[in-house]
């Protein structure tokens, strides 16, 4: 195993491409700076060091993209499934032969740990497949037998879409919603966030290098009341997938309205684990804190509240101050780092001023809460569990977005679910208990897109992923993807003759 100065070395070796040239807007199979001229930096969360300058699309940049889109729509939405079947493939091919450098290169940007980074990369690649062998099928429907008519469904991609991707695990995300949109025939300009937009340029290389045709991808970095404003006010975008914060969201769906765009939102999420007395309580509690400290605690389905019977709250609650005590946070290449620092100054302030406000509201501290002076001296923040909380605290029911666990009691079933259920969010559940009954019934009102029973988050890729309430609008995965970037039509073919109705004769 590589030690962490090797890591960094090498690391060293693949952004000194983006600190000698910078990041590039891609349009129309071009690299080009922002119209403007303008750029703004980039700064590594490890050490807060300058990484690149970053092209800052505006409106005139979205428009060229755009409009590079709608041209070659036609084309490739024309093209023949199993050619960009082929195409997919061997984007998925090369992102396995660059999974280390995208792995280092995401350690970077975002503050990830290794641990996770180098399989996030080969999840892209497994996105890149799943979609490519659903190409050929993409515009499959269904024949519907009726009485003196036969229907025949069938679907066609939707035209030019907008991306725009968070900045925690911005690779795997790019992947999850672009690989499904070019499947299906769509052409599209992505906007990446702007803290973490090296991995969507490397992804963006491999597009080109595999012979995706000009102006299918395009790539727009910049800020989202800028650029994201631009896209998703643009005319020639048809429909906008979108990744992140829930207030975010609103807002796109107020700048889309004029063109009544088409919208997919994942949103935000304030996820309960429910442990009940029965559980298999070391299987939880080892499920519990990888949902919450694994990737910084900087991910949309993380367990963020604990619900635990009150039989065994002080019991549980301790088995997982104890782990999370032993966590190890360290510098992201660091073979051994399970959290890394997170993304940048801003979101850190954000996370410890969450932390105050919990003390404040009176929970009690059981572990971490405090910053730490991690390698580099970037902004790394102890794994914090509060306890001796209730459901109305603000740490209760505000996402956080960091390793923040709250841990409420409940006294029995009813109030779990009450507990469970009194969020604005509904994105994620996991429930442990040996009742099998019990899992049914409690799964059966919880409301939540996607729940787990006696599992963390392990995602099967043909099975829908979305919320409800504000955690989102749609659903992402297997064949629900190929319902938002593509237009279903209906054909009815009359079977027989049938009376018409006769009007002025």
């Amino acid at each position: 195993m590589a030690t962490l100065t090797q890591n960094i070395a090498k690391a060293e070796t693949f952004l000194g491409r983006f600190l000698k040239y910078g990041v590039m807007n891609h349009i129309n199979g071009e690299d080009m700076p922002a119209s403007e001229g303008s750029y703004f930096e980039i700064i590594s969360p490890v050490d807060l060091k300058v990484m690149a300058h970053v092209a800052r699309g505006k409106a005139a940049d979205i428009d060229r993209a755009a409009k590079a889109a709608k041209a070659a729509f036609p084309a490739w939405a024309a093209l023949n499934g199993d050619n960009r079947k082929a195409i997919l493939h061997k984007i998925a091919d090369a992102i396995v032969k660059r999974a280390e450098e995208i792995a280092f290169v995401e350690c970077m940007d975002t503050g990830q740990s290794l641990r996770f980074m180098a399989k996030a990369a080969l999840r892209g690649a497994e996105n890149f497949r799943f979609f490519a062998d659903r190409a050929p099928d993409a515009r499959d429907g269904k024949s519907i037998y009726g009485i003196g008519q036969l229907n025949v469904t069938s679907r066609s991609p939707i035209g030019p879409v907008g991306v725009i991707t968070p900045w925690n695990t911005p690779f795997m995300l790019s992947t999850w919603k672009i690989a499904p949109a070019l499947a299906a025939g769509c052409t599209l300009v992505h906007k990446p966030a702007e803290f973490s937009p090296l991995t969507a340029r490397l992804l963006m290389d491999i597009a080109v290098e595999a012979g995706l045709p000009k102006g299918v991808w395009n790539l727009v970095n910049g800020f989202g009341e800028e650029a994201g404003r631009a896209l998703t006010e643009h005319p020639d975008i048809r429909a906008i997938g979108f990744v992140g914060e829930s207030r975010t969201g609103s807002m796109i769906m107020r700048q889309g309205a004029d063109t009544l765009k088409r919208v997919h939102f994942e949103l935000g999420g304030k996820n309960p684990v429910v442990v009940f007395a029965d559980a298999d309580l070391e299987r939880a509690a080892d499920a519990a804190v990888f949902m919450i400290y694994s990737l910084n605690g900087e991910r949309c389905t993380s367990s963020s509240r604990l619900l635990v019977d009150a039989s065994i709250y002080e019991k549980f609650t301790t088995m997982v101050a104890e782990r999370a005590k032993r966590i190890k946070v360290g510098h992201p290449l660091d073979p051994e780092t399970v959290i890394g620092p997170l993304i940048h100054p801003v979101h850190e302030k954000k996370v410890l001023e969450y932390i105050a406000i919990g003390q404040r509201e009176g929970a009690v501290l059981a572990t971490g809460g405090t910053k730490l002076n991690g390698p580099g001296g970037g902004c790394y923040v102890a794994p914090t569990l509060f306890t001796g909380a209730h459901n109305k605290m603000r740490i209760a029911q505000e996402e956080i977005f960091g390793p923040v666990l709250t841990a409420i009691p409940f006294k029995d079933e009813a109030e779990a679910l009450d507990l469970a259920n009194d969020i604005q969010y509904g994105l994620t559940g996991y429930i442990w208990t040996s009742d099998v009954t019990r899992a049914f019934r409690f799964s059966d009102h919880l409301q939540a897109g996607m729940i787990w029973v006696n599992s963390e988050n392990v995602r099967h890729l043909p099975t829908p992923f979305g919320g409800t309430k504000n955690s989102g609008i749609g659903r992402d995965g297997g064949d629900w993807s190929f319902d938002f970037y593509m237009e279903t039509k209906n054909v009815a073919f009359a079977t027989q003759s049938h009376k018409i109705p006769k009007l002025g004769g």
